[in-house]
């Protein structure tokens, strides 16, 4: 196979062609390395591989052909120097903060993540002695004041789950660097099709590739993106030693999925943005969190920031959880799941399911009302989603 620079072609070819190295069976297709070890010609090439003086296979836990695919092909798409890949997204995020945070330090972390994420460094970080300060992920006046002189990094999703709010990357990047920290964005909701933190100004990226870049709910895995330094001084051995590794089968589904991941995220973005558009129109509607949208207070850095405006639509009823949970009862078609990203739709209620371990004040600080309705609008036909929608509004 010939030796192709794929920094040269774009991010659509890089998709379907990066990060294959042709065996000598000369396969057309990525094939599954399912072998936990590797044998060594001799003792002397096993002691050089262990101690890293020649590159090359050691063992599964943190080298597969078949995972180091998955990670050049999503570390190219990203315009990231190294990609590690994780079993989990919430594993990726665990294996910054291990890899960077020592007892002492100081996190800044936006109140719009992922509950869970909230609650790892509210709750377990804590108790190693890192501290962390929550601010609302637009205001960066917010994230200036909370930096303090042993302030690590700085910590957020853009667009936010569940109420799409746009961060300004860039702004946020010249920030986090004249304090001398590190800007982390996980970009789940976005893609490398959609935005690219790091060109932005972002240090490192995170992805839970069990959404988008899988795109069919079939596997959990995550993925971290950083300069080769980050990756080889901070993350790499935590996941040698640590042992949060993807699987090699949950690899070679995450690389088909990266093959389709443009005509999906194109789909997904038509569907949602004609989904926000009506959802507008509806009377028991109070309020629609969509970027596309000209009322979303954040639509003109959406515009500048990404290429389209995302899968993902939340709205608020009016009538509060009650209203909320009877529209989710009564779709047919829809699935009631809180995972996102799938080509088939999906709807939940935030308050009481990916946000419900949150305290209802910290709910309240994160605008996370008992109203609010998520939708991950797949690529079913949009009329067909909006009758089923419709029976409970």
């Amino acid at each position: 196979m010939k030796d192709i620079n794929w920094n040269n072609y774009s991010p659509e070819t890089q998709a379907i062609r990066a990060g294959h190295k042709r065996t000598h069976e000369d396969e057309h297709s990525i094939p599954i390395f399912a072998t936990s070890s590797y044998v060594f010609k001799s003792a002397g090439e096993a002691a050089l591989r262990f101690t890293g003086q020649q590159p090359g296979n050691i063992y599964s836990r943190f080298t597969n052909p078949t995972v180091n695919a998955f990670q050049e092909r999503l570390a190219l798409m990203e315009k990231g120097e190294r990609c590690l890949a994780f079993a989990s997204g919430m594993a990726a995020i665990m294996a910054v903060g291990m890899g960077l945070l020592k007892s002492g330090d100081h996190v800044v972390c936006s109140r719009g993540v992922f509950g869970n994420t909230v609650l790892m460094f509210q709750n377990y970080f804590a108790k190693f002695g890192v501290a962390t300060d929550f601010v609302d992920l637009i205001d960066t006046n917010a994230w200036e004041s909370a930096i303090k002189p042993n302030t690590r990094f700085l910590l957020l999703e853009t667009p936010s789950n569940p109420l799409i709010e746009i961060a300004d990357i860039s702004a946020l990047a010249d920030i986090a660097h004249a304090h001398n920290c590190l800007l982390i964005v996980d970009n789940c909701f976005c893609t490398p099709v959609l935005q690219k933190p790091i060109d932005l100004g972002a240090d490192i990226v995170i992805h839970s590739a069990t959404k988008y870049i899988d795109g069919q709910g079939r596997c959990v895995g995550g993925a971290v993106i950083a300069s080769d330094e980050i990756i080889e001084k901070a993350i790499y051995p935590y996941l040698r030693t640590g042992g949060a590794t993807m699987s090699p089968f949950n690899a070679w589904v995450f690389l088909s999925g990266l093959e389709t991941l443009t005509v999906r995220m194109k789909a997904h973005c038509d569907g949602a943005f004609e989904l926000a558009k009506w959802l507008e129109q509806q009377p028991d509607v109070a309020k629609v969190h969509y970027p596309g949208l000209p009322s979303h207070a954040q639509h003109e850095l959406a515009k500048r920031q990404q290429s389209h405006f995302g899968g993902i639509v939340s709205f608020e009823l009016n009538g509060g959880k009650e209203h909320a949970w009877r529209l989710i009862d009564a779709t047919d078609m829809i699935s009631i799941t809180a995972n996102l990203g799938d080509v088939k739709t999906t709807i939940t209620h935030p308050a009481s399911t990916t946000h419900g371990r949150l305290t209802s004040e910290a709910r309240a600080a994160a605008g996370i009302r008992d109203g609010l309705v998520r939708v991950s609008v797949g690529l079913e036909q949009i009329d067909d989603i909006k009758k089923d929608l419709l029976k409970g509004l």
